[in-house]
């Protein structure tokens, strides 16, 4: 994507299910200046104050909507995680296409700190495809996966994996006495693959946070 503070408001809109006028009216603006903004260019740019709400409430860097680059971290504490143009499937399998991250979401310091200590660098927001583990994890949900606590640290949890060519989340159970591994999905509809061994295990990352839209 371009970074043009248009297009990425115009594709939070969209992927977020806003509208511009509420936009506006949360701004403190009247209702067409989103829209004027994006369709129009009327502002240039944003203002100082407009750019840093719609940031906080978004939660990205103030960099994608016109703001300085801050080598990785946001204003007030908080410090912004890559999203892979890639899903992982609760199903069939999503087949990498791309793995070049994007700055997308931005996370409380020290709430992610408590989360993890993994460095941000190795973080990854990917989103979920299909429905084998809802519902935990439903199609459409935004995870946050620990590049850095894979198969060095595998336990029982929630784990992206690859497949061949596709990633696939799923439950991991380990039999920690035999070494074995039962690769499971939350939906019962969905069988489980047992007695696996850890070799056949491809870790990723482990799922550490989602995130999703209320209908």
């Amino acid at each position: 994507m371009v970074n043009d503070p248009r297009l990425v408001v115009e594709r939070l809109c969209a992927e977020r299910g806003e509208d511009f006028a509420g936009l506006s009216r949360m701004l403190g603006r009247n209702p067409a200046y989103i829209q004027q903004f994006v369709r129009r260019g009327v502002p240039r740019r944003l203002g100082e104050e407009e750019r840093r709400k719609l940031a906080r409430y978004f939660a990205i860097p103030e960099a994608l909507l016109g703001g300085p680059p801050e080598g990785g971290r946001a204003n007030d504490g908080l410090i912004s995680v890559d999203r892979h143009p890639v899903t992982v499937s609760a199903g069939p399998g999503a087949v990498v296409t791309e793995e070049l991250g994007k700055p997308y979401f931005a996370f409380d310091e020290r709430w992610l700190k408590a989360l993890t200590p993994t460095a941000a660098a190795n973080l990854s927001l990917v989103r979920v495809e299909g429905d084998s583990m809802a519902p935990t994890l439903n199609a459409g949900d935004d995870i946050l996966v620990d590049l850095g606590d894979a198969a060095e640290r595998l336990r029982d949890g929630i784990y992206v994996l690859r497949i061949d060519d596709a990633l696939v989340v799923k439950r991991l159970a380990l039999n920690p006495i035999a070494r074995r591994v039962t690769v499971q999905s939350d939906n019962p509809a969905y069988p489980d693959w047992p007695d696996c061994s850890l070799g056949e295990i491809n870790c990723i990352g482990r799922v550490i946070w989602a995130g999703r839209r209320i209908l």
